[in-house]
């Protein structure tokens, strides 16, 4: 009887993990599904400059990838994605908040389209690394797209269905989802990548990124772009 009791409970220990990674993915799968569901907000131009927002691993290296795109003003990082108020960067590590680092990309829309940063994108990320890129693992570096109109989503969704095409259904990780909010990181985490050259992310990392991106976009690529 205590052989067949142990030999139960050893069951129930093995199956626990599995049990719980399978309620997690559960809720994980039910956050997108109402985040799909909700009304996208509409950022209002300003002065002539529109809003774009891209998630796609560390910040630091999405934000100087879009600041050196002909007709970008600025790329500013912060999160979004998530469901917890004012996240800030050690909450969002925890990845308990659904929130991802972000960054909130201000250009001209007379020099570059909507269509083209969401060929920057796609052209400067693993499009099919789930969760990160690169050495950054975790729901916080996780590939999102976020739309603001029915237009921006037919964009998206054509993109990745031509990306599909040559990958194979479902290969393309990034979540596309509505844009809700856009939070601000901390002020160090802005210009990141320009501002330390030396950090050894930012050498290992961030800039040979960049260089990619840039070798593969070279017309598009403001004249003071280099690297």
């Amino acid at each position: 009887m205590k052989k067949a009791t142990l030999l139960l409970l050893s069951f129930l220990w093995l199956a626990l993990p599995a049990a719980c990674q399978s309620t997690n993915e559960q809720n994980k799968q039910k956050e997108a599904e109402m985040q799909a569901n909700m009304t996208p907000v509409e950022v209002p131009a300003e002065n002539g400059y529109e809003k774009a927002y891209f998630a796609s691993g560390c910040f630091w290296c999405v934000e100087a990838i879009y600041e050196s795109v002909k007709g970008v003003k600025e790329s500013i990082s912060g999160y979004s994605g998530g469901h917890t108020e004012n996240p800030t960067y050690e909450s969002s590590n925890t990845g308990t908040t659904g929130h991802a680092e972000a960054v909130e990309v201000i250009y001209d829309p007379k020099v570059v389209s909507f269509e083209t940063l969401v060929d920057v994108y796609f052209g400067s990320q693993n499009i099919t690394q789930v969760n990160g890129q690169g050495p950054d693992r975790g729901s916080q570096y996780r590939s999102i797209i976020f739309y603001q109109n029915d237009a921006q989503k037919k964009i998206i969704d054509a993109k990745i269905a031509a990306l599909e095409e040559d990958l194979g259904a479902g290969q393309v990780a990034a979540q596309v989802l509505p844009f809700q909010k856009f939070w601000v990181a901390e002020g160090y985490h802005q210009d990141y990548e320009k501002n330390n050259p030396g950090n050894p992310y930012i050498q290992n990392v961030s800039i040979p990124r960049l260089k990619r991106f840039q070798k593969k976009f070279p017309d598009i690529l403001k004249e003071d772009a280099v690297h």
